[in-house]
């Protein structure tokens, strides 16, 4: 039987899986979907869970209680910025940032990019 891929998968779906082997294994897989959750962290955001994906096949579920995702790493710096993803804790959308960047939005078109460029006055 063929497995479901994250396309027919429901919220419910991906909460389901279950959780890698070890905390500190290293996974390698080609992509992650993000899964807020409802707890709240210590740090008044809320908690984020991430799913290794392999071609297109949810694998596991990879943290449970992180509030924060550094693209890149915590301490690197990925094209002279470094990226962060949190989850508000009322809403639950999430959040991208630029430590000491503003952000550029590209066109709408069916694919968006976002750009960290130096500060400057933004109107809105």
């Amino acid at each position: 039987m063929a497995k479901k891929d994250v396309m027919q998968f429901a919220r419910k779906d991906f909460e389901n899986l279950p959780y890698r082997k070890r905390w500190n294994e290293d996974i390698k897989r080609d992509s992650v979907v993000i899964l807020p959750l409802r707890k709240t962290h210590d740090s008044g955001y809320r908690v984020m869970d991430f799913v290794a994906v392999k071609k297109m096949i949810p694998i596991c579920k990879c943290s449970g209680y992180s509030d924060v995702l550094h693209i890149g790493g915590i301490s690197t710096v990925l094209n002279n910025n470094a990226w962060s993803i949190d989850c508000l804790p009322k809403s639950g959308l999430i959040r991208i940032f630029c430590r000491g960047k503003d952000i550029e939005i590209g066109m709408a078109l069916s694919s968006i990019e976002i750009f960290g460029v130096n500060k400057k006055k933004i109107s809105v």
